[in-house]
């Protein structure tokens, strides 16, 4: 959508309604039609949620994706070292693109290495790829940037 916005030669909402709809002519039908059928999959999911799926879950997020996250802190530093480069997080506004963190100006996401191999991934991100490795003594990082 950000990049359909950008060709909108109008300024009202009447003319972003017109024109969006003359552009794009079964999008909301096609968006409604996806979106029930995702309500309908959540409808038979919820009554298999338990407090024992929650609370793995909940482990998941507190203990796991808060130690990844220190993980990828650690990638970030010790490329930016090797770059001469100042490092920083991400905000969720990021992340929520794909991006882990910044080295420098550069914005970077950090991937297992089997990431590579995923075909079916269709998610575009635009930052410079990190992928690592899990060895038995640590961690191998590559990167081309």
């Amino acid at each position: 959508m950000s990049e359909l916005i950008k060709q909108f030669p109008g300024q009202t909402y009447a003319e972003w309604v017109s024109w969006y709809l003359e552009q794009m002519p079964t999008a909301i039908d096609d968006a409604t039609e996806r979106i029930c059928e995702m309500v309908k999959n959540l409808a038979l999911a919820v009554p298999k949620i338990d407090s024992a799926m929650v609370r793995r879950w909940v482990e998941d997020l507190v203990l796991t994706k808060t130690f990844v996250g220190f993980c990828f802190q650690g990638i970030l530093k010790a490329i930016s070292e090797k770059k001469h480069l100042k490092y920083r997080v991400t905000t969720p506004q990021d992340e929520s693109k794909g991006i882990d963190g910044y080295i420098g100006e550069t914005p970077v996401s950090i991937k297992p290495l089997t990431y590579k191999t995923k075909n079916m991934l269709q998610e575009k991100i635009e930052a410079k790829m990190i992928y690592y490795e899990k060895l038995k003594d640590g961690i191998k990082v590559e990167y081309n940037f």
